[in-house]
């Protein structure tokens, strides 16, 4: 409806136009004047031609008379033709004035087309003026109108799909239902909605597959280990030698089946390696983005990072901060969490440290093993795979991941080498 208002709109204004230049265009100025009035000021000044300093003019035409020698003897007003040649020129109306037979002067009658075509100009241009900025106006806010309901909602969707391509499918897309697109938007947030459901689907069955496999693989283990004991046995206590390659036979296959069991396990967990690590040098202050896009509950106050070239890969590094803080939130509580940056000619060191006590100094090393945690992470859930992670990014950007106990909880420190190293 607004599409068809703002046509016809411009439509109404552009015809408008058209008939102006047309009306314009076929008018031509009127260069004759009014025969009564002519006849009455060549009448009245014949009239008063022997006295015609007591002459009046009795109509709307302005005129001069003058005598058959070419002087003046009256005139309406200043600026008129006061010669024949002038008046030729001008395209007066110049007329005898007979007395008694004898031409006796000339009255030159002052032709105004000029100004009355001059006006008409000036109309014209004035309508033609106000009719273009009408439409520039209209035009004008309609495209403000088309930015608003089209352009800017795109815009919008644009930024959305960057966030789903990069795997963020938690941020809903804000819509408008009253907008030309509101349906279109929210076709696409529904996929969003439906795409973070299957993921966390298969999330949940990855899950339950390893968690599957791990407890085959124990409960296979069990017996192949009775089995390969027994057979130990035999090979130390049997004195036939047939009976004892039998034996060794036993052993050699149960430690076989032992390590395909193994491999099966190993296999499941083997997706981690299957992350590729692309470093590459960037400035240090992108460092201080990603390290409050990984604090998004604001727990810290994040330094200035001196500038330098570091040896990174931007996408893997915000992980390794993202998994730091999200442990910190997780295991620490709501404590504080100091930021600390420290700069040497060899590394640049990142250090994050929270509140919350720290852990036993036996369990520091093993953190960075997969699926291990401290005695303090048992009554919450996870899998022991973040920090895990973290360390072998690092080590594939030829950093370091450090952790230790620092004076008011744990404390992981983040090594980078510098460009060129």
């Amino acid at each position: 409806m607004k599409n068809r208002f703002f046509l016809l709109g411009v439509a109404l204004l552009f015809a408008a136009e058209i008939v102006a230049l047309v009306v314009f265009a076929v008018q031509t100025p009127d260069s004759s004047q009014d025969a009564v009035a002519v006849n009455e000021v060549v009448q009245t000044v014949t009239n008063d031609f022997d006295d015609i300093d007591s002459h009046k003019n009795k109509t709307a035409l302005d005129y001069v008379v003058i005598d058959n020698n070419g002087d003046v003897l009256y005139r309406t007003r200043s600026g008129l033709s006061e010669n024949i040649n002038a008046a030729i020129t001008h395209r007066d109306t110049v007329l005898d004035i007979e007395k008694d037979g004898t031409v006796v002067g000339k009255v030159i009658i002052y032709n105004d087309g000029a100004q009355t075509l001059q006006a008409q100009k000036q109309t014209a241009v004035t309508v033609l003026s106000t009719a273009v900025a009408v439409q520039a106006l209209i035009c004008i806010g309609y495209a403000v109108y088309m930015y608003i309901s089209v352009i800017r909602p795109f815009k919008r969707l644009k930024g959305f799909a960057e966030r789903v391509a990069g795997g963020n499918l938690d941020i809903p897309l804000a819509m408008d239902r009253q907008n030309l697109f509101g349906a279109f938007t929210e076709s696409f947030d529904i996929m969003r909605s439906e795409l973070r459901q299957a993921r966390l689907s298969e999330a949940q069955a990855q899950k339950s597959k390893k968690e599957l496999v791990a407890k085959l693989s124990h409960d296979i283990k069990t017996p192949i280990a009775s089995i390969k004991a027994v057979a130990e046995t035999g090979v130390a206590v049997t004195r036939n030698a047939k009976d004892r390659t039998n034996y060794t036979q036993i052993v050699t296959k149960a430690d076989q089946i032992n390590t395909l069991v193994t491999d099966l396990f190993t296999a499941t967990l083997e997706e981690l390696q299957q992350l590729t690590v692309t470093p590459t040098d960037i400035e240090s202050k992108r460092i201080k983005t990603m390290l409050e896009n990984a604090d998004y509950f604001r727990r810290a106050t994040v330094p200035d990072i001196p500038d330098c070239l570091v040896y990174a890969d931007p996408l893997r590094l915000q992980q390794v901060f993202d998994n730091i803080f999200a442990n910190a939130y997780k295991y620490a509580d709501n404590t504080e969490i100091v930021v600390g940056v420290h700069k040497t000619a060899e590394r640049l060191d990142i250090s994050i440290e929270d509140h919350g006590g720290g852990v036993d100094d036996v369990e520091l090393p093993i953190l960075k093993e997969k699926y291990r945690r401290g005695k303090n992470a048992t009554h919450i859930e996870g899998a022991g795979l973040g920090l895990y992670i973290s360390d072998y990014f690092m080590k594939n950007m030829r950093g370091e991941l450090k952790i230790e106990n620092g004076s008011h909880g744990l404390k992981v420190t983040v090594s980078l080498l510098p460009s060129g190293f």
